[in-house]
């Protein structure tokens, strides 16, 4: 299973852009086209917050509006979307932050989530779930560290090269180090 967490406009070159995301997001379309096939689940997940949500500068929160559901920033980067629905194996899109008072910067944190994904595992006998995305010391920690508790017996592996941080890389690093069951490539 390829989780890509929050591949959207607003965070390559929208309203909040992670650094270095832009190069990113073309490389995991390029590495998509390239092993797609090798996974029997692609999970995107996506903010897709109300125009007021509790998470935004505007109301009272400490991030800048982005994500807005239905707006161009909450897109999936196309050539993301593209070379994952192009590859062979099941791809979905998975919504999270829907609810004006609640964060959700892991998609498990979402209502019926996990089940999902924890369905998905079983179902397709997956033994192994690789996480990437943005932002790398945000929304993709907070993803790897909901699946590092909620499925203990799976390997995890991080594709470093395809989750690009705010703060350089320092917390996500951090998190990986000192859990030596989490492999990073």
């Amino acid at each position: 299973m390829l989780i890509i967490v929050d591949p959207q406009v607003d965070f390559v070159d929208g309203a909040l852009p992670v650094p270095g995301a832009k190069e990113a997001m073309s490389a995991l379309a390029q590495y998509l086209r390239e092993h797609g096939p090798e996974y029997a689940v692609k999970i995107i997940t996506a903010d897709s917050h109300p125009y007021n949500h509790s998470s935004f500068r505007e109301c009272g929160g400490e991030w800048q509006r982005h994500c807005v559901s239905d707006s161009v920033g909450a897109a999936i980067v196309p050539d993301v979307f593209d070379a994952a629905y192009s590859s062979e194996g099941y791809t979905v899109v998975m919504h999270k932050g829907k609810y004006e008072m609640v964060e959700e910067y892991s998609v498990f944190q979402a209502p019926g989530a996990t089940a999902i994904i924890a369905g998905l595992l079983q179902k397709y006998r997956i033994t192994r779930i690789d996480i990437c995305g943005l932002a790398g010391d945000v929304c993709v920690l907070s993803t790897l560290t909901d699946a590092v508790e909620f499925f203990p017996d799976i390997s995890i592996r991080v594709l470093t090269a395809f989750s690009p941080s705010l703060d350089g890389g320092t917390r996500l690093s951090a998190f990986i180090n000192e859990n030596p069951s989490i492999c990073a490539e």
